[in-house]
């Protein structure tokens, strides 16, 4: 991705990916369900500079990361269904590898410095969120997902996204503590857009 696509990524509308807010209800929505922070949420001194919303590209590697390029979408919400703007939304994942950008994670398995490993959108006044970032690899003792925190003016949601239908999943002690509405609600189903992986996921804090 050249510099010039890589500023038109960073500063595009996500209108394109916009989704119709669901219409303010009687009853609040169910929000999102919490999930532990993990042992590898990297401390800001452990973070490249570039800590934007594309994790493929890290300013100053002349490579993309490794792995298969993907999307992940979509709005941030309160329980009434309306947009929260504003809103810090945080992701950060093992690398193609399966290694976190993190000190803790001292395994000999070699990270891909390439793979930015953390990044960061805040919403506009529509919620909407946006990542350009790799498919999640399996973790030893862990099925393949992505941490995210959402950091409002009230509250932190901090949770986990997983791959629909991914055998790993049944065998993922936190994946299996989750009730079917709340799996359905933090996992990532896939379709072509603009030709790559792209997926959608609300978070309702």
């Amino acid at each position: 991705m050249g510099k010039g696509t890589r500023r038109t990524f960073l500063k595009t509308s996500t209108a394109g990916v916009a989704a119709a807010v669901m219409p303010q209800a009687a009853q609040a929505l169910v929000a999102t369900p919490g999930a532990t922070e993990g042992p590898y949420y990297p401390e800001p001194d452990m973070r490249f500079d570039d800590a934007d919303n594309d994790l493929v590209r890290t300013e100053g590697q002349v490579r993309e990361a490794g792995g298969e390029i993907i999307y992940l979408t979509g709005q941030v919400t309160d329980g009434d269904g309306n947009p929260v703007s504003g809103a810090r939304v945080e992701i950060w994942q093992c690398d193609a590898n399966g290694r976190y950008l993190h000190t803790g994670d001292d395994r000999d398995t070699p990270r891909d410095s390439a793979f930015q490993g953390f990044g960061h959108h805040v919403t506009g006044k529509d919620g909407q969120y946006r990542f350009r970032t790799i498919r999640p690899v399996p973790y030893p003792g862990r099925t393949p997902h992505i941490h995210v925190k959402v950091i409002t003016g009230q509250r932190t949601l901090t949770t986990q996204l997983y791959l629909a239908g991914e055998p790993g999943n049944e065998n993922d002690v936190l994946y299996r503590r989750l009730s079917t509405t709340e799996r359905q609600a933090v996992e990532m189903r896939f379709e072509t857009r603009d030709g790559a992986p792209t997926t959608k996921v609300n978070l309702i804090v």
